[in-house]
Formats: C-alpha cells, sequence, structure tokens
C-alpha cells in the first residue's frame, strides 16, 4: 500500500494537482485502478474543486463565498479532499446497489442523499422542485403517462386500421424519461470481465441515466448530475445555457431555442468567453454581463461591492410566478412539486379545469404570486430600469392571457368532436385533432410564452409561435367541418 500510494501521490503531482497528500486512504485505492481504467473520469474529477477542497476548508468560508451548506460534517470526511470513496461508499446501508468491491462497500449511483452530507440547503430545496418529481408527475399521472405511451408506443397498420403498442422500457427510457428521470432498480448480481480479471457487480435497471427526476435505488429523487455534470461538478457547467438546453431546447420546451436569439443570448454568444463563471457569489457588471439561466432561477447574485441582490435557491420556482409550459394552460404556479394529486372537477389529475381556470387548491395565491414575481423583477432590475421591467412583465401577462384564450378555442373543439363521436375520447392524444389539440398548448402556446417571457423575437412569431398558433386552430376547424358534413 506504502509503494503504490507513493507511486500515485507521483502521478497525480506529474498531472498537475499539489494536494496528493489529503487523500483518504480509501480514495488513493480506487485510483490506484482507476487512474487507467477511467482515465475520463479521473481527469474530470482532477479538475475539480472536490479534488483540492477538504471539507474543514469548505466551512470556514465567508456566508457569500461558501459553496458548501453543512455546518458540521463527520470526522472521517473532514480533513481529506473530497475522492471516489468519500461519495460512492457513503451511506452503503441505505443503497441497495451497494457491493464488495476490493474490500469496500461501493455503490454506482451517488444520490442527492449522499450530496446532502456537505449541501443539506441545496438538496432541501431541490427536493421542493418540480424537476425533483418530474419522473411521477410524467408517468404518475394517467393523462400525462397515456401521452408519453401515445408518443413511444410503435404504429402498425394491421387490418385496415392504424394500431398502437404499449412502448418497452428501453424506449421510454431513451425518450421522455431520458430528461425525465428513469426509476433505477437493482437486479441480480452479473460477472464482468475487466482489465484486472473478473468481477461481480449489480445489474441496474433504468441506468444509465442522468434525468432530473431520477428515482434512485435509495428512494431519493433526482440527480445533481443533471446540472452538476460529473465528475467535475463544475458551477460553471451549471450556469452555462448549454446545460439546460440538454432538455429545454425542444418546440415542447424551447427555453434554449428562445434564449439563443434574445439579446441576452447574443451578449452570452459574442463576450460570454470574458465572464468569470466560477465567482461564488456571482457579481452582476463585473463577473458577467448578461443572465443565462442560471442567473434568472437559481445564482447567488450581487452587485459589484457585494451587495446580495436576490439569494441562491436550489428550489427553481422561488422567482416563478406562473407556470409557462408543460401543460395545458398556463397557470400560477403549482403549490406542490408533486402534481399528481390535483383534480379538476372533471377528476383529471390537473391544476387548471379544461376551461382554463386555475383549481384554487392546487397552485398558488395572488400574494405568493406577487412575491415571486418582485423576486424575479429585483433580477431584472440589476441591468434594467423599473419602466422596462414593468413593461415587460405586463407584455407576459397579456401572451399567457391570450395563448390561454387560443387554448381554449381548441380544446371546445376536441370537446366538440367527442360530443359528436368524431373521435374517442378515451385517449385523448391518439386521432388527428386530438394530435392539433396537442400541439396548440405544447407547443405553439408553449413557444409564444417563452419568447415573450424571455425576449425572444420571432419565436412568437413565425418560429412556433402565433403564426402556428391561428394556423392550426383553422386546421382542428376545418377537419371537425369535414366530418360534420357542412
Amino acid at each position: 500500500m506504502r509503494r503504490s500510494s507513493i507511486f500515485l501521490g507521483a502521478l497525480l503531482l506529474a498531472s498537475g494537482w499539489a494536494r496528493a497528500h489529503e487523500l483518504s486512504e480509501a480514495t488513493q485505492t480506487c485510483l490506484s485502478c482507476h487512474v487507467s481504467v477511467l482515465p475520463g473520469i479521473h481527469g474530470d474529477w482532477l479538475k475539480s474543486k472536490h479534488s483540492r477542497t477538504r471539507p474543514s476548508e469548505a466551512m470556514g468560508k465567508g456566508e457569500l463565498e461558501r459553496r458548501f451548506s453543512a455546518n458540521s460534517i463527520p470526522e472521517e470526511l473532514a480533513h481529506v479532499v473530497v475522492g471516489c470513496a468519500e461519495c460512492h461508499t457513503l451511506n452503503p446501508e441505505s443503497h441497495p446497489d451497494t457491493f464488495e468491491h476490493n474490500g469496500f462497500k461501493v455503490h454506482t449511483l451517488v444520490s442527492p442523499r449522499d450530496c446532502s452530507v456537505c449541501h443539506p440547503v441545496e438538496a432541501s430545496q431541490f427536493e421542493q422542485n418540480l424537476m425533483s418529481r418530474a419522473h411521477g408527475n410524467l408517468m404518475g399521472n394517467p393523462l400525462y403517462a397515456a401521452l408519453a405511451n401515445s408518443i413511444n408506443g410503435p404504429q402498425a397498420v394491421k387490418d385496415g386500421a392504424l394500431l398502437q403498442r404499449e412502448p418497452e422500457e428501453l424506449t421510454q427510457s431513451d425518450s421522455c424519461l431520458a430528461c425525465h428521470g428513469t426509476k433505477v432498480q437493482v437486479g441480480p448480481r452479473m460477472t464482468r470481465e475487466t482489465s484486472i480479471g473478473s468481477m461481480e457487480f449489480p445489474a441496474l435497471r433504468g441506468w444509465p441515466n442522468q434525468g432530473v427526476g431520477r428515482i434512485n435505488p435509495d428512494g431519493t429523487r433526482g440527480s445533481c448530475a443533471a446540472c452538476h455534470t460529473r465528475h467535475a461538478f463544475s458551477i460553471e457547467v451549471a450556469r452555462k445555457p448549454e446545460t439546460c438546453s440538454q432538455c429545454h431546447k425542444g418546440p415542447d420546451v424551447p427555453a434554449y431555442a428562445v434564449y439563443q436569439v434574445s439579446k441576452h443570448g447574443n451578449l452570452y454568444n459574442s463576450i460570454g468567453n470574458f465572464w468569470k463563471w466560477d465567482e461564488v457569489p456571482w457579481r452582476v457588471g463585473k463577473d458577467f454581463q448578461a443572465p443565462t439561466c442560471a442567473t434568472c432561477h437559481v445564482s447567488l447574485i450581487v452587485d459589484p461591492d457585494g451587495n446580495p441582490l436576490t439569494p441562491r435557491s436550489h428550489a427553481m420556482a422561488d422567482r416563478l410566478p406562473w407556470r409557462l409550459f408543460g401543460l395545458i394552460y398556463s397557470h400560477p404556479h403549482p403549490r406542490s412539486p408533486d402534481t399528481t394529486g390535483f383534480r379538476n372537477s372533471a377528476g383529471l389529475a390537473l391544476p387548471t379545469e379544461l376551461t382554463g381556470e386555475p383549481v384554487e387548491t392546487a397552485v398558488i395565491g395572488p400574494e405568493e404570486l406577487g412575491k415571486r414575481l418582485s423576486a424575479m423583477e429585483g433580477v431584472c432590475s440589476s441591468c434594467h430600469s423599473s419602466p422596462w421591467v414593468q413593461g415587460h412583465f405586463e407584455k407576459l401577462k397579456k401572451t399567457i392571457s391570450d395563448t390561454n384564450a387560443s387554448t381554449l378555442e381548441a380544446t371546445r373543439l376536441v370537446l366538440r368532436a367527442w360530443e359528436k363521436g368524431l373521435a374517442k375520447k378515451e385517449n385523448p392524444f391518439d386521432e388527428g385533432i386530438e394530435r392539433m389539440w396537442v400541439e396548440q398548448w405544447l407547443f405553439f402556446s408553449n413557444s409564444t410564452r417563452f419568447a415573450s417571457a424571455m425576449a425572444g423575437a420571432d419565436y412568437g412569431v413565425f418560429a412556433h409561435g402565433r403564426w402556428d398558433l391561428t394556423k392550426n386552430l383553422r386546421k382542428m376547424w376545418e377537419w371537425l367541418e369535414e366530418r360534420e358534413g357542412k
């Protein structure tokens, strides 16, 4: 062990890493193989803050400079840098995927519960985030599970009819659940040949996956690596909009596409390479000159003199008064991150009626909405005057009203088709007029609202915006009129 530790220390020092003496013995053992077996992972970790920081040091930072929210840390973790063993051997009794590996009890998935040893505030906040419930809010809602199945189920023509099968697990994992998160389940052990011989590992279903709502074997929800990509866990990566674009880019959630054509995105693409992405706290006007997704929704922002403008939050919705996407109508933000318990008067798991009115018990009230709007306006006001900010949000409110009205007209046409037997409502997502209805709220209304919220120009007009809203409603009308024989 002594000889391998000296060799490993020399190797790390040659790589430009100056703190090999602060590695735990367990992590030294891990690295003695994994430096060569998984050089990409080792290289990421070597550049990380984890590889260079002891928790005892992190706790000594000032309140605004801290990236570490725990007030105490187990003694065995306090004085060594955060390496392989410090994460992958934590809480072994709570991990069904724990297995014996070279004398250690190791688990493959590092869960939010493990991260919470050092980052309890962030983990607790994330648990109150819609993202943490993304798997259940999709698959645990009969309406939205039916939508996912109608998208992912293979179709075939048989006996003169277009039939659809239930999607298989791997298809779901490769589609909607890539972002919403899979349910990772532990199967029997399997033997695999490695560079150092045969070894046993647990078989995992629903793996690999880094979805924000992933259900982990220890029962926790989410993956911190969805934003803080492993194994560097870089705050710079989490702050850059490309990270958010993994799941917020398509026509259903066009946030990244809208950002790219906005003036904010223009500035980021033009001068963002000069910004200081790793500073904590983050100084507006000094470290960066235009917002990214993280600026508006997550980050601790201070003025150039260090005065806080908005606190860091991993709850994500603290500055969100309305939910703009994902549901049939835009509405005040849900009270709970678990939306599966909501029921409207028709018994559907929705926070609004089919005619658009919010279910009062499901959404935040006017006081909380105003508080969140003020928080977001505070972010905007660090660069814009009060009249500019007020005018921006007045336009957004009008856009929400207009797109909801357009969706309501589309909904009335679908209801008419169901009432007249021209479409079957058992599956509200498979027939022509129903698919057009989905596009009305899931694509075109969403795009128009995002363009308004993020100053994204053409995405509110011709790029899946108001042009498509009116065109699609006309197509739905003509579909119905033709079948009614008019």
